[in-house]
């Protein structure tokens, strides 16, 4: 494993938002310092989803043991990453037209705010902290003279995702 990721001492609150749930948590480096929150998603009420996504990261935030450095957080299917922008996403009703969420949770918490999609954000983990170094970990014990860099990763659940990740 990336011996970074390790000693990282920063503290990231993280949101793993789908159709059926929001699930909050933080990670310090490779581990998880709270208990998973989870809020229902809401995802037909703009109002009551964005109120269940403050109140899910300020819960994890009164659980810190030390002040978070950002927001990192999945969100299912197509958006303006970049700008926090989520758009006519079909199992986020609620989300018609643009909303700003990145902008929206930057302002409450003063805190950047960093949203990717779900599949790319799964495939990048197994990459840098899962799968792809578990497997190198071994041919390194077998004493192998392989090494893995490319790794693609599918989710299944109420939507079909993936992400490729390449050196």
């Amino acid at each position: 494993m990336n011996s970074t990721l390790r000693i990282d001492r920063r503290i990231v609150m993280t949101l793993d938002a789908g159709r059926t749930g929001l699930k909050f948590s933080a990670i310090r480096g490779v581990e998880l310092l709270v208990d998973p929150v989870t809020r229902p998603t809401e995802a037909d009420n703009l109002d009551r989803c964005l109120h269940n996504i403050i109140d899910g990261f300020e819960s994890i935030q009164k659980a810190l043991p030390a002040a978070p450095v950002a927001i990192s957080f999945a969100f299912p299917g197509p958006a303006d990453y970049p700008r926090g922008v989520i758009s006519n996403l079909k199992n986020f009703p609620a989300f018609e037209g643009d909303v700003a969420l990145g902008p929206i949770l930057e302002d409450k918490f003063q805190l950047p705010v960093f949203i990717n999609n779900d599949g790319d954000l799964f495939a990048y983990g197994g990459a840098i902290a899962g799968f792809l170094p578990y497997v190198n970990d071994l041919l390194v014990d077998a004493r192998s003279p392989k090494e893995y860099h490319n790794l693609f990763g599918v989710t299944l659940g109420t939507g079909f995702g993936g992400g490729i990740v390449h050196h």
